[in-house]
C-alpha cells in the first residue's frame, strides 16, 4: 500500500483508457470522476470500476471514439447524445450547457441519452454548486430492483443527488441511490469474499442472501421498501421518457465484460437562486436549515465526512495497494 499524488493517479488511469480505445476527452473525463470517487472514500466507484470500464470499450459495450453532441434544444432545455461513449464527458457536456442556459433562462433540465454508467451523482453537481447554483441529478442504471412485490429486476437503483451552494465553506451535497445500499458495494463485497448484511439484496429466486456473489445474481432491495421502488419508477421515467434512452430492463448489466451497450439515461436540473427567492435570501436560507441541523452534536452534514477524505488526499495523496497500482500500470502500458 502507498500514497500517490491525486494528480499522478489521474494520469495513470487516464492513460488506461486511453490504451483500452478512449478518445482523449473522454479518457480525460472518466479519469477526473474515478479519482474523484477514490479521494472521498468511495471506492465501489472509484478505481475499481477502471477494469470494467476498459473491458467495456474493449469489448464494443462502450464506443471510445464518441464525442458528445446536442441533438435537441430550446432555451430552458437540452439533450446531449452520448453515442454510447462513456459517461463522463457527456455528463459534463450537459453540466456546461445547463448552467449557461440556466443563467439566463432561470433554470435549465439536460438531459445525456446513449450513456453508460455516470458514477458518483453528486460529482456532476460540484461545478454547480461552486457557481452559486442548485442542482439536481437523475440517473437510470441496469435492472438491479423489482418494482414492488414482483420477482424480477426491472429497474436500476437509480441514484440521486442535489447540490446547494453555501455563503460561506463547502457547498451541501446529497446522494443517494434508491436500493438499500449502493450495488457498488455489494460488488466490492463480492471482490473480496465477504459476506453482507441481510436485507440489502435477495438472490435469483428471491429470497434474502447475504452472499455477495448470490446477490449479484438476484436484485437489489429498495430503500423505505415500496417508498424507494416508485422513486425508483420516477427515475426511470425521467431518465428514459425524457432522453429516449434504454429502460434498465433492457440494458445488460455493468458486472458482466459481455452484453450490449447499455444506453442508459442522465437528467441534470441546474436553477439560478436569482430567479426565484434571490442569492442572498436563498444562501441565508440554507445556513439557516444548517445552523438548525448542526445544533444537535450527533449530527453531521451529508457528504462531511467524504469531504474530508478529499482533503487528506489533495494534501497527501491516495493510497493504493501495490496490486491495484500495477495492474492501473498494465492498463495504461507503463
Amino acid at each position: 500500500m502507498a500514497l500517490h499524488a491525486i494528480e499522478a493517479v489521474q494520469q495513470r488511469v487516464a492513460q488506461a483508457f486511453a490504451a483500452s480505445g478512449a478518445n482523449g476527452g473522454m479518457a480525460a473525463a472518466t479519469a477526473r470522476a474515478l479519482v474523484y470517487a477514490e479521494a472521498r472514500g468511495l471506492a465501489s466507484h472509484g478505481l475499481s470500476r477502471v477494469a470494467q470500464y476498459t473491458t467495456h470499450l474493449k469489448n464494443g459495450r462502450a464506443d471510445g471514439n464518441a464525442v458528445p453532441h446536442v441533438v435537441r434544444e430550446k432555451p430552458a432545455a437540452v439533450l446531449i447524445d452520448a453515442g454510447q461513449g462513456l459517461a463522463f464527458a457527456a455528463c459534463e457536456r450537459a453540466i456546461d450547457e445547463a448552467m449557461a442556459r440556466a443563467r439566463s433562462a432561470g433554470s435549465c433540465i439536460a438531459g445525456v441519452t446513449n450513456s453508460h454508467h455516470f458514477g458518483v451523482a453528486a460529482y456532476h453537481l460540484e461545478a454547480v454548486a461552486r457557481a452559486g447554483l442548485v442542482g439536481l441529478a437523475f440517473g437510470n442504471s441496469p435492472a438491479a430492483m423489482a418494482a414492488w412485490g414482483g420477482k424480477r429486476a426491472l429497474f436500476g437503483t437509480n441514484p440521486i443527488a442535489a447540490a446547494f451552494p453555501r455563503r460561506n465553506g463547502t457547498p451541501l451535497s446529497i446522494d443517494l441511490s434508491l436500493s438499500e445500499v449502493a450495488r457498488g458495494k455489494i460488488m466490492v463485497a463480492a471482490k473480496k469474499g465477504e459476506a453482507i448484511p441481510l436485507g440489502w439484496a435477495l438472490d435469483k429466486h428471491g429470497q434474502p442472501t447475504t452472499d455477495a456473489k448470490a446477490a449479484l445474481e438476484g436484485f437489489m432491495m429498495p430503500a423505505g421498501g415500496v417508498k424507494g421502488a416508485m422513486l425508483a419508477l420516477i427515475v426511470e421515467l425521467l431518465c428514459v421518457a425524457l432522453t429516449g434512452a434504454a429502460f434498465g430492463f433492457e440494458a445488460d448489466s455493468f458486472f458482466v465484460d459481455e452484453g450490449n451497450a447499455p444506453r442508459l439515461g442522465q437528467v441534470f436540473w441546474v436553477i439560478d437562486p436569482g430567479a426565484m427567492s434571490g442569492n442572498d435570501t436563498c444562501l441565508s436560507r440554507v445556513e439557516t436549515l444548517i445552523e438548525a441541523i448542526l445544533a444537535d452534536p450527533e449530527v453531521r452534514l451529508p457528504g462531511a465526512r467524504r469531504d474530508e477524505l478529499a482533503r487528506r488526499a489533495a494534501s497527501e495523496g491516495i493510497e493504493v495497494t501495490d496490486v491495484q497500482w500495477a495492474e492501473l500500470g498494465r492498463l495504461a502500458g507503463v
